[in-house]
């Protein structure tokens, strides 16, 4: 998702990990994968890259995660899991790569990490926009995205849309480095009374608590984490407007720009995945639906 821009507000009384940092214990486990994994192959020169051979070779992919909920992630047991690691597992093994291994990192360093040689891939759900795609190139989403609202049980406010966050004056949270910070700003919201939490949890902690009227994220997030709550709701999904009209955000796996050779093989798959059905399948236990799966491609995404 986009990152946000300065001066918006930060919850400092949440001592908590940021969405796009990673959960308890992922960078511990983190440096050790890293200290007994093979290395992550270098840079290709051969026209659409030479990658995907190496992988072949070496038998191991490293994913870029970013410890997010559940889009890639560790979970309890350790196991690295979430819809794009599982996607990853499917595709890669048809790709002739049995391992799959996790390179967990902040949000923010995703981009600059796979760049860097630090993974080959990142896997991490991330939204496809202009500004990344100036950066790297990515695989056509695997899902497609709308925004919900978390909010009190009967929605007092009678929220709906960032337009009605604006006109009732509501207070209102989003998480760190989510889209949704830009589009309640394009929508008339004062950026400085944004109050940024780190993630779903506490988005929905502080409208339960009262300290906010709304937290703004994915549909499926929202959905997923009010499922226990006795006090709050989640709304029904709804299109963000960017330049006046509904815009449907996708998340894609993101690859180096010289390894074309890989993204366009991955696409291969993923396109099969699709037909036959099996995307969903494997989506499904993470919490997505058949409205989330997509014929959007990155190109699309990208605006070229």
């Amino acid at each position: 998702m986009a990152p946000p821009k300065r001066h918006v507000r930060q919850d400092t009384r949440i001592p908590a990990p940021t969405r796009r940092s990673l959960l308890a214990g992922v960078a511990a486990l983190g440096a050790v994968g890293a200290a007994g994994c093979s290395r992550v192959a270098t840079a290709s020169s051969a026209p659409g890259g030479d990658l995907l051979g190496r992988l072949r070779a070496q038998g191991v992919v490293r994913l870029g995660i970013a410890g997010e909920i559940p889009f890639g992630y560790i979970d309890r047991d350790g196991r690295m899991t979430g819809e794009a690691p599982e996607l990853a597992r499917v595709i890669f093994k048809r790709l002739g790569v049995d391992e799959v291994q996790p390179v967990p990192t902040e949000f923010g360093s995703l981009i600059p990490g796979l760049n860097s040689q630090q993974f080959d891939v990142v896997a991490a759900g991330m939204y496809v926009n202009p500004v990344r795609c100036e950066q790297v190139i990515f695989a056509d989403p695997d899902y497609q995205m709308l925004d919900s609202f978390i909010v009190r049980k009967g929605n007092p406010k009678n929220l709906h849309h960032y337009q009605d966050v604006v006109k009732e004056k509501a207070r209102f949270a989003t998480g760190t480095g989510y889209a949704e910070i830009q589009y309640a700003v394009d929508a008339g919201y004062d950026e400085g009374d944004i109050l940024i939490v780190p993630d779903q949890v506490a988005g929905l902690n502080a409208v339960e608590a009262g300290r906010v009227d709304v937290f703004a994220g994915t549909a499926v997030t929202a959905r997923e984490v009010v499922k226990k709550s006795a006090k709050a709701e989640a709304t029904e999904p709804f299109a963000p407007l960017v330049d006046g009209k509904p815009h449907v955000d996708g998340g894609a796996f993101a690859f180096r720009p010289a390894e074309t050779g890989l993204r366009d093989a991955f696409n291969t798959e993923l396109r099969k995945l699709k037909r036959s059905g099996e995307l969903l399948r494997i989506l499904k236990p993470f919490g997505f639906t058949e409205a989330e799966m997509t014929d959007l491609t990155a190109k699309e995404l990208c605006g070229r």
